[in-house]
């Protein structure tokens, strides 16, 4: 039997976007002065203990990536772009995400919190992905998963997917 700290310790605001296979939570160890370098240690060993394939993270720092690769979680760094870019940000992560889940990989994306942003991505993935057919309904299912509402920032990144071409899976 292994010992609980083995385990690790889930994230904090840790949700399940699509159950099983895409999941967002807050940066782990928390941020600011809030971080705490054990907690994060914990945070990580539950992601790779929970058997997730690759942890994105969309900090613009680079400086904990390392306690990834010590922890022997593969990860790719992937920050929030400037807001001209956020189109193009947003086709190529969903692409790598898309990827990711057809080969049957488990995904995790973190930002420092779990707010309008982080969420807004996910819905605007959801709706790029062809999983929810229009903004309007994204929005409110994406309300629901993250028990929150989605503000201006989030709605934009909805906006910026509707805008986008239309990405069903092909076979």
């Amino acid at each position: 039997m292994k010992a609980k700290w083995a385990e690790g310790i889930e994230p904090r605001n840790f949700v399940w976007v699509i159950k099983d296979s895409l999941a967002i939570c807050e940066r782990p160890g928390g941020y600011g002065e809030h971080h705490r370098r054990v907690r994060r240690q914990e945070e990580i060993i539950w992601i790779r203990q929970n058997e997730f394939d690759v942890l994105y993270s969309l900090i613009s720092g680079s400086h904990n990536l390392h306690n990834y690769e010590e922890l022997g979680m593969p990860f790719r760094h992937r920050p929030w772009p400037a807001h001209d870019q956020l189109a193009q940000f947003m086709g190529a992560i969903f692409i790598e995400i898309r990827s990711a889940i057809s080969a049957g990989q488990k995904v995790i994306l973190h930002k420092e919190l779990v707010g309008e942003r982080l969420c807004g991505l996910m819905a605007a993935y959801l709706l790029w992905a062809g999983l929810v057919p229009t903004g309007p309904q994204v929005t409110a299912i994406a309300e629901r998963i993250f028990q929150q509402r989605l503000g201006p920032h989030g709605r934009e990144l909805v906006e910026i997917a509707v805008g986008m071409k239309p990405q069903q899976e092909t076979t």
